[in-house]
């Protein structure tokens, strides 16, 4: 048993998806879903109360893109990592994704071998239980 869980806030405006990525989060014992947002307005604000250790950020979507989300999201919650979910396989959106201050980038095609392994590499070590 982990000695503490690595909290993580889903956020994509497509409420299917969001759902599928939570349950494949879930799969792993270290990790609990703490919350649900979709838009970057949302995602702001609960960030801002649930105080995730990862947030999981899709990049398009309405009333504030998930690159302007991430990039205030990082400014304001200094332990908060941000993992961006696209479905893009751009480097450019990589790219802007990495300025903005998310700590690892992930295309939607890939998400079944590489969500679980980053969201555990990039969370703060006082989740992690380390």
């Amino acid at each position: 048993m982990p000695a503490s869980l690595i909290r993580v806030l889903v956020v994509d405006d497509d409420a299917a998806f969001a759902e599928t990525l939570a349950e494949l989060l879930e799969t792993d014992a270290r990790i609990r879903v703490v919350g649900f947002a979709r838009n970057g307005e949302e995602a702001l604000a609960l960030a801002r109360s649930l105080r995730p250790d990862v947030v999981t950020m899709d990049i398009d979507m309405p009333i504030l893109d998930g690159i302007e989300a991430t990039r205030r999201i990082v400014a304001s919650l200094a332990n908060v990592r941000v993992l961006v979910v696209s479905g893009s396989e751009h480097t450019a959106l990589a790219e802007q994704a990495r300025v903005a201050g998310a700590a690892g980038y992930i295309a939607k095609s890939r998400i079944a071998g590489e969500l679980l392994p980053a969201v555990a590499a990039i969370a703060p070590p006082e989740s992690d239980g380390g």
